[in-house]
């Protein structure tokens, strides 16, 4: 059984991934990823928001008398809210590189180009084999087109391409309103990878203390749904790998994404819940899976359910939404 793909170039044995989570933030845990099978590791990001603070520290320490430092720091976050800093970021790659077999992706979190895109340089130099650009924005200013939104990540995603000769993917959320004409946009920006897609973590009420908190609810296997759709509707139509990630907790969502045409499967929420042997059970559960459906490559079944193989393609278009609609039953249906 020969399950080894090609992502962005990157030739990896099989197609499970383990993406960007807290796992992927020591030494320690890229190890016991690796052990537990991992394909590859994408490492937790480094946020625009940690090199900025220390850019901007810098800069005070420079510029401004010592008097007023401590006041100057209330100003932004303590490092402590973040994962570690730009240089301990770097340190990380170059131990991840030394100490593991499996490619090293290394996660850039932002929402502008500039200022930060140059740290995919540094980082590719450090021994990273490509970049994962995740674009965490949410356009609180009213104002603000839809356009626009679409035209900052096409100017990130160019920022980071002119810095780079490494592949870059781009971790997208499935907000915009024409998702294929997006995806090519990215992909004509200089986007090797496109990553379908990220989860946004709302934030929830706290009633008794009348507190906005922070609330994060790892994803379940029905979460496959969305993803599952434009992956199979893009594959066979753009010029870029895809990645699946979101609600992979067992090999079937595995095979589905595959059989939809992603290229990687990545996993975080089973890995967090479950341990990291997890991953050990995914790629269990797909080799189970092909060996029954006599399946005898990864080849063979990716983009075997896109929409441009599938025997009826309107299954992914208004034509299918019309017939489940329709043919949905309750028992508290009356009979008409």
């Amino acid at each position: 059984m020969d399950l080894k793909t090609t992502y962005m170039g990157l030739e990896l044995k099989h197609p499970i991934i383990a993406s960007a989570s807290p796992l992927s933030k020591t030494l320690d845990g890229i190890r016991r990823l690796e052990d537990a099978g991992a394909s590859a590791i994408v490492l937790a990001s480094l946020f625009e928001e940690q090199i900025r603070y220390e850019q901007e520290s810098l800069n005070y320490l420079t510029e401004a008398g010592t008097e007023a430092f401590a006041e100057s720091l209330s100003y932004f976050p303590a490092l402590t809210d973040y994962r570690v800093g730009p240089d301990a970021y770097l340190e990380l790659i170059r131990a991840a590189v030394r100490s593991v077999n499996v490619p090293i992706i290394a996660s850039l979190n932002g929402i502008t180009n500039e200022g930060w895109t140059q740290y995919a340089r540094e980082m590719i130099e450090a021994g990273a084999k490509a970049i994962e650009l995740n674009i965490y924005y949410i356009p609180g200013d009213i104002s603000i087109t839809g356009r626009d939104v679409e035209q900052r990540y096409v100017d990130i995603v160019k920022a980071v391409r002119a810095s780079v000769k490494a592949p870059v993917s781009v971790k997208l959320s499935p907000f915009f309103s024409s998702m294929g004409e997006m995806a090519n946009r990215l992909v004509d920006a200089g986007a090797d990878g496109l990553v379908l897609f990220n989860r946004f973590y709302q934030p929830d009420f706290d009633l008794d203390d009348l507190e906005v908190v922070p609330d994060m609810e790892l994803s379940t296997a029905s979460e496959i749904r969305l993803p599952l759709l434009w992956i199979a509707v893009l594959h066979g139509r753009i010029k870029a790998s895809l990645a699946a990630t979101r609600g992979v907790q067992s090999g079937i969502e595995v095979v589905k994404y595959l059989m939809a045409g992603a290229d990687a499967v990545m996993s975080t929420s089973a890995l967090l819940r479950n341990g990291v042997d997890h991953m050990t059970t995914l790629l269990e559960g797909m080799k189970i899976w092909m060996d029954k459906h006599s399946y005898a490559s990864v080849d063979q079944m990716k983009g075997s359910m896109s929409q441009l193989k599938v025997a009826d393609p309107t299954a992914f278009e208004r034509a299918n939404y019309i017939k489940i609609l329709q043919s949905y039953k309750s028992p508290y249906m009356t009979a008409s």
